[in-house]
């Protein structure tokens, strides 16, 4: 399967929303706020003002949307031993069910992961489910008792 993979552009923006949207709508039935084209018109506008920030990958198989992955930029306060501290977050990683377990999402991430790499990012970041931890466990992430969350809203999901 020939998979290409690539930094997506402010063209691609709706492409990426179809996929969120195919994600959290049609997969696990996420809808009730507004409806498939609000949500498209929404996130592509959104996608567009954050791309400074928020770095969209793209995978596609003959030319067909089939996956995204987001690197999102921080700068983290200075120290006296590193002045410059730029940290990344993985977010909404994002496989087409047909084709998960099929490397599409591996060669998504080495992307992602060169990518950060090339901006000299001191660490990365993600918030996984819990199906998915085995899958960054692969790619090099690992748990070390440090990062903790706090949940503003108790009753809102991530």
């Amino acid at each position: 399967m020939d998979v290409e993979v690539r930094r997506a552009v402010a063209v691609d923006a709706p492409l990426l929303a179809r996929l969120r949207w195919q994600w959290r709508g049609d997969e696990r039935g996420e809808v009730g706020l507004v409806d498939r084209e609000s949500f498209i018109d929404y996130f592509t506008t959104w996608t567009v003002d954050h791309l400074a920030t928020h770095l969209p990958f793209l995978a596609e198989v003959q030319g067909r949307p089939v996956g995204m992955a987001w690197l999102v930029l921080s700068n983290r306060t200075p120290s006296p031993t590193l002045m410059d501290r730029r940290a990344g977050d993985v977010q909404s990683v994002y496989i087409a069910p047909e084709l998960r377990g099929r490397g599409v999402g591996a060669k998504l991430m080495d992307a992602l992961l060169q990518h950060a790499r090339d901006l000299e990012l001191v660490y990365l970041t993600v918030h996984s489910a819990a199906t998915a931890t085995g899958f960054y466990a692969k790619l090099g992430f690992f748990d070390d008792n440090q990062w903790m969350a706090y949940r503003i809203d108790q009753r809102s999901r991530p």
